[in-house]
């Protein structure tokens, strides 16, 4: 599925140093602002302990892993809703993008320049959440001239559209990110229409040293502190760190590193898996001799549509799924063991795919 999360933040915050982690495909890093001109775009593979165990039983010829897309784009300055700096492409950037890894800085080193002059991670969340506020003021507004006169003459479709957008302007105009809004059901679709940045799902990656990692500091509870409104999820992360576990060359001592500064996995793993949530993604697996593989689905998909993601005549000939949980496929070991065991199921058009489902289709076209 083409959804992908951009990564935003102002110039020199370790935004492209934590993509050179994330993805084979190489950014610049560099001391100085507006290193990574061109948004990078990189295919990210997806960790799953479960396609892991499910490889281990199945032992097919081929393994294919599901991937999230992630986009590293040029730092932001004041006045990009404007057109200062790099302004109008990030802008462009960041609403090509389905949802935001906002970078924040929460480390202290006098050898990595801010732009600013200073470290402020609160400051620098609200200098981007600024500029997207107003450029989305600016769609607001368009769209409310777009209705006005039909409202005044009592189109009721109008009507509707221009109440959501006044009060819209209000919340926007008061310093609040689109996404924070109650709406109904009705009015989220309204909304949604106009692709606003700051209604973008949104996680707020705090780049710490090496000594923050695992506890934070003061610069990381100031951040969740400021975001606590937003539902928002915050994770800790040493991009710096990251990158020098990306270059030891075995597993082993890979492990080994994180053990020793007190972690269990690579941050960039938990970063990917919670950048796929935020995409509101889930996973179902087929599992054969030929190929074991895990697809990429959107939370709340039926059968018919999961089996559309493998090819449209499986969605258009849809006839049943069989469907054997995760949990139980690894308890038991095999499908054979699960069918004899009564534990596959047969599913369907209405049946809502759940995470980790193993799943085969029937289908006639």
């Amino acid at each position: 599925m083409a959804l992908k999360c951009g990564i935003v933040g102002l110039p020199n915050v370790g935004k492209s140093t934590l993509f050179n982690c994330l993805s084979n495909a190489k950014a610049q890093s560099a001391n100085f602002p507006f290193c990574t001109i061109e948004p990078n775009v990189g295919v990210i593979t997806v960790p799953d302990p479960r396609l892991n165990k499910l490889t281990e039983l199945v032992k097919p010829e081929n393994v294919v892993p599901t991937t999230v897309e992630i986009v590293d784009i040029a730092g932001l300055v004041k006045g990009a809703s404007k057109g200062e700096g790099l302004g109008n492409k990030f802008l462009g950037n960041i609403r090509e993008c389905d949802a935001i890894l906002h970078v924040l800085r929460c480390f202290d080193d006098g050898n990595v320049v801010h732009v600013d002059g200073s470290v402020n991670p609160v400051r620098d969340k609200e200098v981007i959440d600024f500029e997207l506020q107003l450029k989305d003021l600016e769609t607001v507004e368009k769209n409310m001239v777009k209705v006005q006169r039909a409202a005044k003459t009592g189109d009721k479709d109008a009507k509707a559209r221009l109440d959501i957008y006044e009060k819209l302007k209000s919340y926007l105009e008061e310093g609040k990110n689109a996404r924070g809004l109650e709406l109904t059901e009705d009015q989220q679709l309204l909304v949604d229409e106009m692709f606003l940045l700051t209604a973008k799902p949104v996680m707020y990656v705090c780049n710490v040293d090496e000594g923050s990692v695992v506890n934070g500091n003061e610069h990381v509870e100031a951040v969740k502190k400021a975001v606590a409104e937003e539902n928002a999820e915050v994770l800790i992360i040493g991009a710096g760190i990251e990158a020098d576990i990306a270059e030891l060359d075995s597993y082993e001592e890979r492990q080994e590193f994180l053990s020793d500064i007190g972690l269990e996995e690579a941050g960039v793993h938990r970063l990917i898996r919670a950048a796929y949530e935020l995409l509101n993604l889930q996973t179902y697996f087929t599992a054969g001799v030929k190929e074991v593989r895990a697809w990429t689905i959107t939370k709340g998909m039926t059968a018919p549509e999961a089996a559309g993601v493998i090819h449209s005549d499986f969605q258009r000939g849809f006839i049943k799924a069989e469907v054997i949980a995760y949990d139980t496929f690894a308890e038991l070991g095999s499908e054979a063991a699960c069918k004899e065991a009564g534990k596959m199921r047969m599913e369907g058009k209405e049946y809502i795919v759940q995470d980790g489902d193993v799943m085969h289709f029937k289908f006639n076209v």
